[in-house]
């Protein structure tokens, strides 16, 4: 099934997609009373294909506004730093990898860090430029998990019982704040920051989730072409080493990592400029577009 948020009457509201991508129906339909938002959905529906069934009354997304799956997330999103062998070895070699200097290359162990959650927008949403902050405006496919069952300690063999599903997300990033001040977050951090969407698939219906492939285009330009198979932590490891010291909770976003093929990743470096199109799509989840603010 696919979840997100949508506007109606004013007021955001969580809603049913349907399979094709053209239709919805709000979940207070299915569910009466239900008055809260994606993440109390997500709170109290562990399993919502076994609980809703059959689905009637779509109506049509025409004329309606899709917001991110989850627009304000209670946490910050959890990200996970040079995942994929090829990205990390164009990042140690692009200048911008202070841990280079080490001869490092894959990391030994998952880099987390974080976005806050006013970075997140909707598939069609603008990506602000700010350019007078940043000249190195960087583009970044990655799949994203949504957290369902609550867990501390979570073992590898045990994680992807805590998924609820999947979304796409773009890392949208300022290379320059990257490298100035030598962490992440800043340069990770800001507004508009996160594509999210256009909508959470649940993880039965995914499947395996080590079998998809993550596409980026600039302006209808393939850049990043790659699969989930080449993780150098998969998902069940990233949960375990999260959840080791920390309670994951419902609703919270975990961005997996982006492949080879970023801005930085090229020979001089091609940034993104006003007017471009990042459209991502990825393997049973739908394809997420973003334009750079002119």
């Amino acid at each position: 099934m696919r979840f997100t948020t949508m506007e109606i009457a004013g007021r955001a509201q969580p809603v049913v997609i349907s399979p094709d991508g053209l239709s919805f129906v709000p979940v207070t339909s299915i569910l009466p009373g239900f008055a809260g938002d994606l993440i109390d959905l997500i709170t109290q529906i562990p399993s919502p294909a076994r609980t809703f069934g059959s689905i009637a009354g779509w109506q049509s997304l025409d004329g309606h506004r899709l917001l991110a799956p989850i627009p304000v997330p209670r946490r910050n999103i959890f990200c996970v730093g040079k995942n994929y062998h090829e990205h990390a070895a164009e990042f140690a070699q692009s200048g911008f990898d202070t841990s280079a200097a080490t001869g490092e290359t894959a990391p030994a162990f998952p880099v987390i860090f974080t976005k806050a959650p006013s970075t997140v927008i909707a598939d069609g949403d603008t990506v602000q430029r700010f350019a007078h902050v940043t000249e190195q405006l960087d583009y970044e496919a990655e799949l994203a998990v949504i957290i369902g069952s609550p867990g501390r300690g979570i073992t590898p063999a045990d994680a992807l019982d805590h998924v609820w599903g999947y979304t796409i997300v773009n890392d949208v990033t300022a290379r320059d704040l990257q490298q100035k001040h030598r962490q992440w977050f800043l340069g990770k951090s800001m507004d508009t920051f996160c594509p999210m969407g256009p909508w959470i698939v649940t993880a039965d219906e995914v499947g395996d989730p080590a079998t998809l492939g993550v596409k980026c285009w600039v302006n209808g330009e393939l850049r990043q072409n790659a699969n989930t198979r080449d993780l150098i932590f998969d998902i069940p490891t990233i949960i375990a080493t999260l959840s080791a010291g920390m309670t994951l909770l419902p609703g919270d976003v975990i961005a997996t990592g982006t492949p080879a093929g970023v801005g930085i990743g090229f020979k001089p470096p091609r940034f993104l400029n006003p007017g471009d199109t990042m459209k991502i799509a990825i393997d049973k989840l739908g394809a997420l577009t973003n334009v750079v603010a002119e």
